[in-house]
């Protein structure tokens, strides 16, 4: 390109001032570019399950280091963490005992995780008919009959941790403190619901929730017991002996859970027969 002059001969200082800014914004984004390659696409960094030069034995994953435990996962207390405790037998067996006191802080922290993650199944009084079970879901378990009311404590934590049946394990939702919590509520409704004149403070009386909706000129029918609906089909009978614990139906049998490494978790293995004689096995 040829230079462009003015009348008196100079050159002109637009075509000057042009070729000077184009060479500063070379030379800037030169600079930018070599500036930016500390390899931002390709970090220092391990990435998992690949191998690095960085050690000896060319794995990135490092081995945990002997005789240490990873931070908040020490568990050195196993009853609290478990539900049970090492038996005599050598076994593992539930206990009948809260690992903390029972502070009306934790009954109503119970009280809170109960109604938020219990309640859709069991109800408010737990006796297994809660609104998912009335709109044909599995009936849960009556907490109010003599078999739940026979568990004990740390069985309710054992079966929040690990499920049962249809029910679901609520280790991610509850936290131990959490689910120690509800097993204690549990206790404090069972006994609300089972309450006679000699659990209640001299001068206190006991009366039957009917006798109380009458009085209070509620319909008739309205403290009877609950109404189970023809799709909630249960696999175990129903006992009739029992009443209706907390107005709902108590179950005739004992869903025993079998704690693994326990006495009564000890499975054998089933027998076989013989090969017959001739058959080559």
């Amino acid at each position: 390109m040829r230079d462009t002059f003015t009348i008196d001969g100079r050159r002109s200082r637009s075509f000057a001032s042009l070729r000077m800014t184009t060479s500063l914004v070379s030379m800037v984004g030169v600079l930018l570019v070599a500036g930016c390659r500390q390899d931002m696409h390709n970090q220092p960094k391990f990435i998992p399950q690949r191998g690095t030069d960085f050690f000896a034995d060319h794995r990135s994953a490092r081995p945990q280091v002997v005789n240490t435990v990873a931070r908040g996962q020490l568990q050195e207390d196993s009853y609290f963490y478990t539900g049970t405790v090492m038996g005599a037998n050598g076994y593992r067996e539930e206990k009948d005992q809260l690992p903390f006191p029972a502070t009306m802080a934790v009954l109503e922290k119970g009280q809170e995780r109960f109604n938020v993650y219990c309640t859709p199944c069991h109800s408010r009084v737990g006796n297994g008919l809660g609104a998912i079970v009335q709109r044909g879901y599995k009936p849960a378990g009556n907490l109010n009959d003599q078999v739940r009311r026979a568990q004990p404590l740390s069985h309710y934590f054992y079966v929040m941790t690990h499920g049962y049946g249809a029910m679901p394990d609520y280790s991610a939702q509850l936290s131990p403190e959490e689910r120690w919590a509800v097993a204690a509520y549990i206790r404090a409704l069972q006994l609300s619901q089972n309450a006679t004149q000699a659990d209640v403070e001299t001068g206190a009386t006991v009366q039957p929730l009917k006798d109380v909706a009458t009085a209070k000129g509620l319909p008739e029918g309205f403290a009877g017991p609950w109404e189970q609906p023809t799709t909630a089909i249960s696999a175990r009978p129903k006992k009739t002996d029992e009443g209706t614990p907390a107005l709902g139906p108590a179950d005739g049998v004992d869903p025993k859970v079998f704690v693994p490494h326990s006495a009564e978790g000890k499975s054998s293995k089933p027998s076989v027969a013989p090969p017959a004689p001739g058959t080559g096995n």
